[in-house]
């Protein structure tokens, strides 16, 4: 990668980690702090948890297309001042109906879909896995750090600290995007970075991404239902004090990375994701319980912590990379799109159907509210074909082929040349961007003979 793209890959991860940071930060706290404000049920505690996930489900995909319309910078700032707001908003709070306007507000700025776009229009297709890898990256390491940081911040500052954190977090964002993103001189029409209207159906129509798409709402959907009562578990049983959350975190995050790293090696070395990935739902299943009887047995909670976010860690990585093998080649922009929006309205109905169960059947009806998805994705998952071991290329085409026999305009020709490599699974190439997309076994991929059509 060239200076221009580190610096622009470095910096939209940047953007990342602030945003996700300030929507995962109240996550490990906002059921203890909203206790005292007036008119505060266990059900709106947990809509206040995941009311986020609404607007960004809502939002996510039509703030792509409008980031094609009216240019990704303008949009990304929209969002991150509309974050803003909705931090402003529930850091002066003094009830629980405007903690929860503040956290639908804070959602409004869905920039995925443009800040992913952004990457596309500022790197090259040969080196746009490597940028959009770091996104993920820096994904994982908010949300790790936001399970520390928030019990830590809230612990000095209080919940309206916590909020203003989020402000700064945004100021910061906002200086990043301004001063520091490169703006691109044209922008690009990638198929693996935005969503495309006539791709939808074929998503749709593919029942193995369709149970992932389940998956996904599931694991987002059982971690917000748990800590609607985890926390106060936390303190009020278990005896920590809030202010010691970040730390119980801290060692939960650690060991879970620690335990996961091996598997994750081994699902891939060995192509055992299937049985790996089964397993780790089970785990999923194991943890709820084991946390389920954290009120009468305390040091439950840290066992059940650790086994779930061991399972939780390994299915955030595993599911993005189980949608990209699956997506039809140049259709992963419009599967991870669709994933996303799964992904947060699974937030958003865990926060309130935990809260809701909480108030009516006290964390025995969390456990009925969280079991009864998670057996229904057991099932699926059981049930479903052993993933493609396939990994996705972007290449960037020559003009022409070194033997100048076919033109880049004959699409059809050049992906049956290019199928025809041993190794090569899927192609489809854009003649006007002179670029192809391509799904791959590297095992057996005879990688002299694709370079001939261009630079991978």
């Amino acid at each position: 990668m060239s200076k221009p793209e580190i610096k622009a890959a470095c910096s939209l991860t940047l953007v990342f980690v602030f945003r996700m940071l300030g929507l995962f930060m109240v996550l490990p706290v906002l059921a203890l702090y909203t206790e005292d404000l007036s008119g505060v049920t266990p059900t709106l505690a947990g809509l206040a948890i995941g009311a986020y996930g609404f607007s960004q489900a809502l939002l996510q995909i039509p703030f792509g297309w409008l980031s094609d319309r009216i240019g990704r910078k303008p949009v990304i700032i929209s969002g991150l001042l509309l974050f803003m707001v909705g931090s402003l908003v529930a850091a002066y709070a003094s009830n629980i109906h405007w903690i929860i306007i503040g956290r639908l507000l804070q959602g409004c700025g869905a920039i995925a879909g443009a800040i992913t776009a952004l990457m596309a229009d500022l790197t090259r297709e040969q080196y746009r896995t490597r940028a959009m890898a770091m996104i993920g990256i820096g994904i994982g390491i908010s949300f790790c750090l936001a399970m520390i940081l928030g019990p830590i911040i809230s612990g000095i500052w209080d919940l309206s600290g916590l909020f203003l954190s989020n402000v700064l977090m945004s100021v910061a964002a906002i200086f990043i995007v301004i001063f520091l993103v490169p703006s691109p001189v044209v922008t690009r029409k990638d198929l693996n970075s935005s969503v495309q209207k006539q791709d939808i159906g074929k998503v749709i129509h593919n029942t193995q991404l369709m149970r992932h798409f389940v998956g996904v709402f599931t694991l987002h959907f059982t971690l917000m239902a748990l800590f609607v009562f985890v926390p106060q578990v936390l303190e009020q049983d278990a005896g920590y004090p809030r202010a010691d959350h970040g730390w119980i975190y801290l060692a939960v995050m650690s060991i879970s990375f620690i335990a996961i790293i091996p598997l994750i090696i081994f699902s891939e070395k060995h192509r055992r994701l299937k049985q790996c990935y089964v397993g780790a739902i089970t785990v999923i299943i194991a943890a709820v319980i084991v946390l389920s009887q954290g009120e009468r047995l305390p040091n439950h909670i840290f066992l059940g912590l650790i086994l779930f976010f061991m399972a939780f860690n390994f299915l955030e990585a595993t599911l993005p990379s189980l949608v990209s093998k699956l997506s039809k080649a140049g259709t992963r922009g419009t599967a991870m799109g669709m994933f996303s929006t799964c992904q947060f309205l699974g937030a958003a109905l865990g926060g309130v159907s935990g809260g809701w169960a909480l108030q009516h059947g006290g964390v025995t009806g969390v456990l009925i509210v969280c079991i009864i998805p998670i057996a229904i994705w057991w099932l699926l998952s059981v049930t479903m074909k052993h993933p493609p071991y396939v990994s996705s290329i972007v290449m960037a085409l020559f003009p022409h082929e070194n033997n100048a026999t076919a033109a880049i305009d004959d699409a059809q020709a050049l992906s049956k040349k290019m199928a025809s490599i041993p190794g090569v699974e899927e192609v489809t190439v854009l003649p006007e961007e002179r670029t192809a997309y391509l799904k791959v076994d590297k095992r057996h991929l005879d990688i002299s003979a694709l370079q001939r059509f261009g630079e991978c």
